[in-house]
């Protein structure tokens, strides 16, 4: 195929290539077959292969039937990281032969392209195809310039460098690289593990010629990888462009967060270049750094940077500085960053649709952080607020700071409330069956639970058996993530669409074997460290 320039690689390949691993050629091409229907770029992993002499007719082929189709061909050795345990020679004699079959690049790792004689390199450079050369740091991201200067001297036609992220700003240094090849050279760049997600979303708006991606999870032929329908449907990468803002959940558990959901299918749907990513780390030093110099345009923030964050905003309002924690952040015009809390409104809008809030009687179970923002905002709507926990301490500091009292359950059998929220994690997922309250003590006309996974928690389900109604955890999520979107964007959110993927999100992991379920997102990950305080 003829050589490429940076430009014509993305305009003539699209943005997203996609992995294939299998262990026989009739898989290989099966799946193959089947990434076609989102994308015409594919790479063989041939090193995955039994027999990968053995798989060269069928890609043959395949290739035959498909002309649209362009493919790399990889057969990486085992101590380069891949699943060859054939030599170097062994390696390049199935790269010609894939270069035989039609296949239009070779992907060559810069081990052994350095241990070859300068003429079996010329050799490989000859051939009807493109020569990638790839460098894979499988343990962190260093000296990148040196890396690429490495592979520059080689004289490929694409250079790939794919370090492992150990923070978010290891991103920036990718990025930072790229920003410093010359433009003649095409670059694929991106950063493995949890934390190199921003790059492979982000990094052909950053100079990569494309990003990898795999069939489906369990597929991956990289640490981090993300599925093609991911990339497309969730982040809608083929739109990512230097115009599009970047929006992110930032905690130490939000892998699986569903604000990446919520947020893109609100982008989607009212046809704002923006897009919004799961930012996981643990130092709020990394985040920041981030934020700064991506930039970041708004962050929905989890445990446990809703306090830690509070010294390095330019401004907070009322709200959020008398909760003591923010879970949004938006960069003003002027650049500087404003901090509010969402989450009050997440409590309080529901209930405020249902009755009004001045001098009902409310019983909150819990005092952390969920807690913590239910009864600061159900006091300034001039409700009576009862806090039950099961630290009598936790519960008293609360109840002073907020005007509110504290109540022993053993009162509960006497006493009735307009509402009961629950704001411990008892009956999510993780604590199995459990309700934070017998059907004896469910002495009220309404129940709140902000657990939202399940949707129909133990708690929620013996209410709806005493005819009790019931507002479920989704509409909490969902309202505290619409009033963000409005906070952004200054634009009224989808709220139909935002429950409807949420909902369909939740469902859908329902429906999953437990092996492929993700797992608990930052809230409930939260929840979880406020039940053990």
């Amino acid at each position: 195929m003829p050589k490429l320039s940076s430009e014509k690689f993305r305009s003539r390949f699209g943005k997203i290539c996609v992995a294939i691993v299998a262990s026989t050629a009739d898989e290989m091409i099966q799946k193959a077959e089947a990434a076609l229907h989102d994308v015409s770029f594919l790479e063989l992993r041939l090193d995955f292969l039994d027999e990968p002499f053995a798989a060269l007719p069928a890609i043959e082929a395949l290739l035959f039937r498909r002309p649209d189709l362009v493919v790399i061909a990889t057969c990486r050795r085992a101590e380069n990281g891949g699943r060859f345990s054939g030599s170097i020679a062994d390696e390049l004699a199935v790269l010609d032969g894939a270069a035989q079959a039609g296949c239009h690049l070779l992907d060559l790792e810069i081990e052994s392209a350095e241990a070859l004689a300068p003429a079996e390199l010329d050799r490989l450079r000859a051939l009807d195809c493109s020569l990638i050369l790839s460098f894979h740091d499988f343990a962190a991201t260093r000296d990148l310039d040196a890396t690429l200067a490495r592979l520059t001297l080689l004289r490929p036609d694409l250079a790939k460098i794919v370090p492992t992220a150990q923070s978010l700003t290891d991103n920036l240094s990718l990025f930072g690289s790229i920003e410093h090849v010359d433009c003649k050279l095409p670059v694929v760049a991106m950063c493995m593990g949890e934390q190199g997600l921003v790059s492979r979303v982000l990094g052909p708006r950053s100079g990569s010629a494309f990003t990898f991606a795999s069939t489906a999870r369990g597929e991956e032929s990289a640490p981090g990888q993300i599925t093609a329908r991911t990339l497309l449907e969730l982040y809608r990468l083929p739109e990512i462009d230097a115009e599009t803002r970047i929006y992110g959940v930032a905690g130490t558990h939000v892998r699986s967060s569903l604000s990446p959901v919520m947020h893109n299918a609100a982008f989607a749907r009212e046809a704002i270049n923006a897009v919004y990513l799961p930012l996981q780390t643990t130092e709020i030093a990394d985040l920041l750094r981030l934020t700064a110099e991506l930039p970041i345009s708004g962050l929905s923030v989890t445990m446990p940077f809703k306090q830690q964050i509070l010294p390095f905003l330019d401004q907070v309002d009322p709200v959020a500085a008398r909760v003591g924690a923010v879970n949004t952040v938006h960069r003003l015009a002027d650049g500087k960053l404003h901090g509010s809390n969402t989450d009050v409104v997440g409590i309080t809008g529901p209930l405020e649709r249902r009755l009004s809030l001045e001098r009902s009687r409310i019983l909150l179970l819990g005092a952390g952080g969920a807690a913590r923002a239910a009864a600061f905002g159900l006091r300034d709507k001039g409700a009576e607020v009862a806090i039950l926990n099961r630290s009598p301490e936790a519960a008293q500091a609360l109840a002073t700071q907020t005007g509110s009292t504290v109540i022993r359950r053993d009162h509960l059998g006497s006493e009735h409330f307009d509402v009961i929220v629950n704001a411990t994690p008892i009956g999510m997922k993780a604590f199995a069956s459990e309700s934070p309250l017998t059907a004896e003590e469910l002495r009220a006309d309404l129940i709140f639970d902000l657990v939202y996974n399940p949707i129909e928690t133990p708690l929620l389900a013996l209410a709806r058996q005493q005819n009790i109604a019931v507002i479920t955890g989704v509409e909490m999520f969902v309202e505290q993530g619409a009033k963000q979107f409005e906070t952004w964007t200054g634009t009224p959110s989808p709220r139909e669409e935002m429950t409807r993927v949420v909902l369909n999100a939740l469902r859908t992991t329902d429906s999953l074997p437990a092996e492929k379920r993700a797992e608990p997102g930052p809230e409930m990950q939260a929840m979880r460290r406020e039940r053990k305080t």
